[in-house]
């Protein structure tokens, strides 16, 4: 009898031990905060998944999102849609485990998304200035397009930065020692030609009058011996057009192939979509040229969900959207704007579209 209650024992023992885990864990998981204090206890991951997306062609609040003023907009039909990847920071481990285990996100190092040298803040400010800098490549890529001209525009200026009380706001810079400049890429180009220190002479056109202005490179913090102006600058196009982007809270350059699409499509006679509902991502410099993005994966599953018929996406991403399912809907791979178009050209007529190979 005493060796059946010693067994008996040693079975409650182990079934006790042999839930302490379980217990420890569920007890993490319920746990946000540390106790008796404000303090979040939050995971070093970040989940990314589909994000909105935004018809170029239509409006948001009332406003277009892709308003060109001065010049006469021909009709649109179909559907343009940029595409963003939605991005959740500060998870509790229950938060993580739940998307990880209920839903298509990828859970990635915090790193990747926000670089240890930089917190969500300057994070956000850097990609609210490459998506301005996306914005002027896209006017650029638009006009070089339809082959028309465009003038380098002031967009702001570095609080002490080397353009600092010379150059202003809405400055258009006209010239740079003596070279005509048309397109923010090469007043980019004629800055990195220089050395820190080294003067810059330019051109400025400010309320209808000619400034000539003369301005000390400083260095870049960033890139050691690299030369800065100190501008963050847009492009217009010539003869009094005007193009605005207006998404709020956007940030990142890969919008810019389907805003280049949007304002092409509003100046040039017919549906560039075939009437289509397009949906695609890509960055795009001034010369059409369409670049890959990150979390393609994530764009295409929110289009196909949202029902887009065909996706535009960077040749440089096939390797990803190989594996990805777009369940119906075809996925062209573009290279630049001349791609972009013909695919929806070829999807309209019923042809085939390229793909990834």
């Amino acid at each position: 009898m005493n060796q059946a209650i010693e067994t008996r024992n040693r079975r409650y023992s182990t079934l006790v031990w042999g839930t302490v885990p379980v217990v420890l864990l569920a007890g993490a998981l319920s746990i946000d905060h540390i106790p008796g204090t404000d303090i979040k206890l939050t995971v070093p991951y970040a989940a990314q998944g589909p994000g909105p997306t935004f018809d170029t062609l239509s409006e948001v609040e009332g406003v277009p999102v892709v308003d060109v003023e001065g010049a006469p907009t021909l009709d649109t039909g179909g559907r343009l849609n940029m595409t963003t990847v939605s991005v959740r920071t500060n998870m509790t481990l229950a938060q993580a485990l739940t998307r990880w285990i209920t839903t298509d996100d990828t859970i990635v190092p915090i790193e990747q998304v926000f670089p240890p040298e930089i917190d969500e803040e300057q994070m956000r400010e850097v990609n609210q200035q490459a998506f301005v800098a996306s914005e002027a490549s896209a006017t650029v890529a638009a006009m070089n397009y339809l082959g028309r001209p465009t003038i380098v525009q002031v967009h702001d200026v570095v609080e002490d930065g080397a353009a600092a009380g010379v150059i202003e706001p809405g400055d258009t810079i006209t010239k740079v020692d003596g070279k005509e400049m048309a397109a923010p890429g090469e007043v980019q180009e004629a800055v990195r030609a220089k050395k820190p220190g080294d003067e810059l002479a330019l051109e400025l056109e400010r309320d209808g009058k000619t400034i000539d202005a003369k301005v000390t490179l400083g260095e870049n913090p960033e890139e050691a011996g690299q030369p800065l102006l100190g501008i963050l600058m847009t492009s217009e196009p010539a003869g009094g057009i005007t193009v605005h982007y207006n998404l709020n809270d956007i940030g990142g350059p890969s919008a810019g192939m389907m805003f280049s699409l949007a304002v092409i499509d509003k100046l040039t006679e017919g549906e560039l979509n075939g009437g289509k509902f397009v949906a695609g991502t890509g960055t795009i410099n001034e010369d059409g040229e369409v670049g890959p993005i990150g979390g393609i994966e994530h764009k295409i599953r929110g289009s196909r969900d949202e029902g887009a018929e065909l996706f535009l996406a960077p040749e440089g991403n096939c390797a990803a959207v190989k594996t990805t399912d777009s369940g119906d809907m075809v996925v062209a791979a573009v290279a630049d704007l001349d791609d972009a178009v013909a695919a929806m050209e070829d999807f309209a007529a019923g042809r085939a579209v390229r793909g990834c190979e």
